[in-house]
């Protein structure tokens, strides 16, 4: 067996002995009355993520940019069993849109225990073609609101247990911490973010305060826009948004650091780093690229 193939098989045991006497830790209940900020939340992960928060009977302010959609998913969160939801539509990308969302959740609910951070913008899965444009947005949308967010958050919010749990939701988001083809200025803003949040959690366990930071790192997702931007470009098949959208809501109940989902996207994190020299062509043959 090849080295690679026995920390494979390896890894494979110990996870199914921590499977076998792992206790779950996350308890529904907690999450009913928790007050809930979710972003990007008129489709794909943030959608299940406002169902899943409705049915643990949370109370929730979503916020994505179209509001007719917004509309509909409040609608049926409504059905599922949320105590309270509110909805504001709102652009991101526009620096003086964060700190109105927020105010208008604190005001809505009296305070936040969650900031779930999930937009998403229009995002290209191809070459890089030197638009340098193009990443200026998207940095713009994706980093830069989140950081004038969470510090509006953390000086306006008083409630004694608060947690940021952190999404990088998109087909791939584990470009925010392996640097992968077709994701050039998106693997840019996601490594932005994972430092930024990263170091900020650093700096909140030092002044002991009461906050955790939960980062998500996803693979490939069957929501349209993924689909529809990996067609034929990916050799891995797509795990379902809904499971996604819980596990992000598990591990920050659970105040956990980092969430992945699917399984194999930790290993494949830890094989990058345990194989410098073959992780590159491994890493390329799950991609199809027949030249332009």
């Amino acid at each position: 067996m090849k080295p690679i193939g026995k920390v494979l098989c390896a890894t494979g045991i110990i996870a199914g002995l921590l499977a076998f006497f792992w206790k779950d830790p996350f308890n529904p209940e907690s999450l009913s009355g928790a007050r809930v900020l979710l972003t990007g939340a008129s489709a794909g992960i943030g959608e299940q993520m406002a169902y899943h928060y409705a049915r643990f009977g949370a109370e929730i302010v979503l916020t994505a940019r179209r509001e007719a959609v917004l509309q509909k998913v409040v609608e049926k969160c409504l059905t599922l069993g949320a105590k309270k939801i509110f909805y504001i539509p709102a652009d991101m990308s526009s620096p003086s849109e964060p700190e109105k969302v927020v105010q208008f959740a604190v005001q809505k609910l009296g305070g936040l225990d969650y900031l779930v951070l999930n937009h998403i913008g229009v995002t290209r899965f191809q070459m890089w073609s030197g638009d340098v444009a193009y990443t200026r947005w998207l940095m713009q949308l994706l980093s830069l609101p989140r950081f004038p967010l969470s510090a509006t958050v953390l000086l306006t919010v008083t409630s004694p247990v608060f947690s940021i749990p952190l999404p990088s939701c998109f087909s791939f988001s584990f470009p925010g911490k392996i640097p992968t083809p077709f994701t050039t200025s998106y693997s840019a803003t996601k490594f932005a973010l994972d430092g930024f949040f990263s170091s900020l959690r650093h700096e909140l366990i030092m002044q002991k305060r009461n906050v955790s930071i939960t980062l998500c790192i996803l693979g490939l997702i069957d929501t349209d826009a993924a689909l529809e931007n990996t067609r034929g470009k990916v050799h891995l098949t797509a795990s379902p948004a809904p499971e996604a959208a819980l596990a992000i809501i598990r591990g920050g109940a659970t105040r956990v650091q980092e969430v992945f989902y699917p399984w194999w996207v930790q290993h494949m994190c830890c094989l990058w780093v345990l194989f410098p020299y073959e992780r590159n062509r491994v890493l390329q043959s799950y991609y199809n690229y027949s030249g332009p």
